[in-house]
């Protein structure tokens, strides 16, 4: 029989040359609230009473009724049974906006979203639980309270639950240091296929003798041809820009010398732009721009005062230094080998040691990128879109993927520093939501006498996971006065003067004082990179950046959304 001609929604059963069909109207009329016959006999088509005389049909279509007619007792003429679910860590999904790299959370889902329907459908055991608003502004306060410590008390204090939105960054800061580094013997960072936490642990003491294990998992050897594991890419190959964890190996090998001694190595000493109207952004550029000069002449870059960490708030060493925020470029033995070498005349006429005055503006802007790995900017994949077409290739493709690459490096981990001032952005952002979501899964405030261990799972694994934040979360760049047209929408401010279009950088930046112009654009720019997605104008030196950070995290078919119809780079 040519089932071809059938109806949509008819399916056919074939028992020994019987064709039965069967209306997929019982599934619909299984959510109705009609009881008369005529719902029943809907089910079931004339056809399929006309079946043949063969007993296995009689015998399969027997039982097959007597199924549709339990589906329809337990499904339409008895009242619906309610199915309890525990929720889940996350709320059901939102709409967000990150706004000028700051966040924003709205009402929730409208009465005609496809989740709201869904919800109507399920009830979930903890809405029923009502939470006040005095009840989230202690838990929000309490948790204020928690991000002044210096320690890592805000997740081991016992009287609050746990701040699914903040990170413990003394254990991040630690765990990254050991990932950026050589042993003490001299061993190639643990970069495993285990991730984390799980790495640093548990595959030493599981693997630690086994030499088949290690050459499997660790990518000990520096010269090795398997694939590189950098623990600070994520997403799939296919979600970074091309080659982006092998480039990043490679930079990192190139940095990180075993030994910063050896008589043959080279260095480019270089302080951080710092002339006036110079922004981050084009600090960030210049920086890229001298590390591919270093690469390609193979030295290791050092990079040396940085204006913008010469405050208060960064401590010790790290104060007037690119470490206060991010790890350094190099090891420290690689920084003190090069400040030795700036001290002697013959290494400087010699060549050991240049400086950024060795070369010209438009060979640290507009300079040749290293050519080492080929051309993977000819295959990095179409995902912007500019005057609603998505840009196949442009002039500037090699330089664009190359800032991406440095970019990456050059953030790869953040200082504690760092990452306690995103901590304070997202409780400002998010803490209340995040507190309400929390009094809703957690049945009892735990006592203050009670002390909290951690679980292995929660220590070793669940830890890998990032911090909460409310998604699907979109960045926009400078759209501030447009958001009163959106009633809808929530949005979240970084509290900070925004700079007036009369007025220059530096005396902008001036009026903010040194630690706030440094601290809320990086935290900016570092949860913009996060969100799931951006919109921006590629013409601004900043919006290019945050682009380069998001290709290069796991964000290529997140896409790209540009405002300028005739700008890319």
């Amino acid at each position: 029989m040519n089932t071809e001609s059938r109806p949509i929604k008819e399916k056919l059963f074939e028992c020994k040359g019987q064709v039965v069909l069967v209306s997929e109207e019982f599934r619909m009329a299984s959510n109705g609230h009609n009881s008369s016959s005529k719902s029943l006999e809907r089910l079931i088509s004339r056809r399929a009473l006309q079946m043949g005389s063969s007993a296995p049909c009689k015998t399969w279509a027997l039982g097959f009724f007597c199924g549709v007619c339990i589906v329809y007792l337990f499904g339409v003429a008895l009242p619906p049974i309610h199915i309890l679910m525990i929720r889940s860590v996350h709320p059901p999904l939102r709409r967000a906006i990150l706004l000028n790299s700051t966040s924003t959370e709205p009402g929730g889902a409208t009465e005609t979203d496809d989740l709201s329907v869904l919800q109507e459908k399920i009830e979930i055991s903890t809405n029923s639980k009502d939470i006040n608003e005095a009840d989230k502004t202690h838990l929000y306060n309490a948790w204020s309270t928690l991000l002044d410590t210096t320690s890592d008390e805000i997740m081991k204090s016992s009287d609050v639950p746990r701040p699914p939105h903040l990170e413990n960054c003394r254990l991040k800061w630690e765990r990254n240091k050991k990932f950026d580094s050589y042993s003490d013997n001299g061993v190639f960072p643990p970069w495993t296929l285990w991730k984390g936490s799980l790495g640093l642990e548990l595959f030493n003491q599981n693997y630690s003798d086994s030499e088949e294990w290690r050459q499997m998992f660790f990518r000990s050897n520096a010269k090795s041809d398997r694939a590189p594991y950098p623990p600070w890419i994520a997403g799939s190959d296919e979600e970074n820009y091309p080659l982006t964890r092998q480039v990043q190996r490679d930079v990192w090998i190139h940095q990180h010398p075993p030994n910063c001694s050896d008589p043959s190595l080279r260095f480019l000493y270089a302080d951080w732009e710092r002339l006036p109207g110079f922004g981050i952004g084009a600090q960030l550029a210049g920086m890229s721009g001298l590390l591919a000069i270093a690469i390609k002449e193979r030295r290791i870059l050092v990079a040396g005062y940085y204006n913008r960490a010469d405050h208060n708030g960064c401590k010790g060493l790290a104060r007037s230094s690119w470490s206060c925020y991010f790890l350094p470029e190099t090891s420290a033995d690689c920084q003190k080998r090069a400040l030795d070498l700036m001290q002697s005349k013959d290494s400087r006429e010699n060549g050991i040691i240049k400086v950024k005055e060795n070369y010209t503006s438009k060979q640290i802007w507009a300079g040749h990128i290293p050519r080492i790995w080929g051309r993977p900017w000819q295959y990095m994949q179409p995902t912007t879109e500019i005057d609603g077409r998505l840009v196949k290739n442009h002039r500037k493709m090699d330089r664009r993927w190359w800032i991406a690459q440095a970019l990456r490096y050059l953030m790869r981990f953040q200082s504690e520093y760092m990452c306690r001032l995103l901590n304070v952005a997202r409780h400002s952002a998010f803490g209340m939501q995040a507190a309400k979501m929390v009094l809703e899964n957690v049945p009892d405030a735990p006592k203050p006498s009670i002390s909290i261990t951690e679980s292995d799972i929660e220590r070793l694994v669940w830890s890998e996971h990032k911090p909460y934040i409310p998604g699907p979360l979109i960045s926009m760049h400078e759209v501030i006065d447009e958001t009163k047209l959106y009633p809808k929408w929530n949005f979240y401010f970084t509290n900070v003067t925004r700079q007036d279009v009369n007025v220059s950088m530096a005396m902008y930046e001036a009026s903010l004082g040194r630690e706030t112009s440094t601290n809320y654009p990086l935290v900016n720019f570092i949860m913009a990179t996060e969100a799931d997605f951006f919109i921006g104008a590629l013409g601004s030196t900043w919006c290019y950046l945050i682009d380069g950070m998001r290709n290069t995290a796991g964000k290529v078919m997140s896409g790209y959304l540009s405002v300028n119809k005739d700008r890319f780079w």
